[in-house]
């Protein structure tokens, strides 16, 4: 597992839970430690429901400093498409040969990674969504290159760690985020233009569409600046303007207001 942050660590989580052996790996100073932590805390309320233990979870993730071989890569760190293509070249140096390389980008091309390999074949995007011990849904997106087998295997193994597969060919946004985004996206301007507050554009959103959450509070859930990344990835592969970050959007995430993980986003968390 590459990437130790809310993403990375609730898949660990997940695959550990399973009762597979988990190597996680983040270049973050601490990074690792706090998804520890983090699993942890999440096990503990799993736990009190009738879920496994922390103690029982835990001992199956191990940090290394680097890649190490595995029989899967699972890679989710930030959305640059530069950063991820430099861990896919790396992961296909370290891992073995048969080994599967997945990606849980929300966005970038899972050709362009596949392509960025000497095995694209093996190069399969694998999206949880968060929280991810929760939330039962994972896309997975077949490359041009990815094999019938490659795709089966990812399938099958979402399926073996309770979740409920849904397979998507490599578009820009995939299906979930070319809904999803211009959904927030449209909230967005509904508060810049003065439509309605935040709280009220989120109630109408959760008892008129029957969502358990509103889009706005939900762009602070994912990260604001993750979701101008996926607009920006829309915008340039599909070529719509449609798919444009809304100003207001990007004057937060300028203002280092990105969300829970920021403790500021559209609500304040502090």
């Amino acid at each position: 597992m590459v990437g130790a942050g809310q993403m990375g660590g609730g898949i660990a989580q997940v695959v550990a839970a399973s009762g597979r052996r988990v190597s996680l790996h983040d270049e973050a100073p601490g990074a690792c430690e706090r998804a520890l932590a983090g699993m942890e805390k999440s096990l503990g309320k799993l736990a009190e429901k009738g879920g496994l233990a922390p103690d029982e979870v835990l001992p199956r993730v191990t940090v290394v400093d680097d890649l190490v071989p595995a029989d899967l890569l699972i890679e989710a760190v930030v959305e640059d498409a530069a950063v991820k293509e430099t861990i896919f070249r790396r992961a296909d140096e370290a891992l073995p040969a048969e080994a599967v390389l997945a990606s849980n980008t929300s966005s970038i091309p899972i050709t362009t990674l596949a392509a960025a390999t000497g095995r694209p074949d093996k190069v399969v995007g694998m999206h949880f969504f968060n929280p991810v011990p929760v939330l039962k849904l994972v896309e997975v997106i077949r490359a041009l290159q990815t094999s019938d087998d490659t795709a089966a295997a990812i399938v099958a193994l979402a399926e073996e760690l309770g979740k409920t597969p849904a397979e998507a060919n490599d578009f820009p946004g995939f299906v979930s985020n070319r809904i999803l985004m211009p959904f927030v996206n449209e909230a967005a301007y509904a508060l810049m233009e003065g439509v309605a507050e935040a709280e009220a554009i989120d109630t109408i959103a959760k008892l008129g569409f029957a969502h358990p959450i509103g889009p706005l509070a939900l762009a602070d859930l994912i990260g604001l600046d993750t979701c101008v990344s996926i607009m920006e990835v829309l915008h340039e592969g599909l070529g719509d303007p449609k798919y444009a970050p809304c100003p207001l959007l990007r004057q937060y995430v300028a203002a280092g207001r990105l969300g829970r993980k920021s403790g500021r986003g559209f609500y304040d968390y502090a």
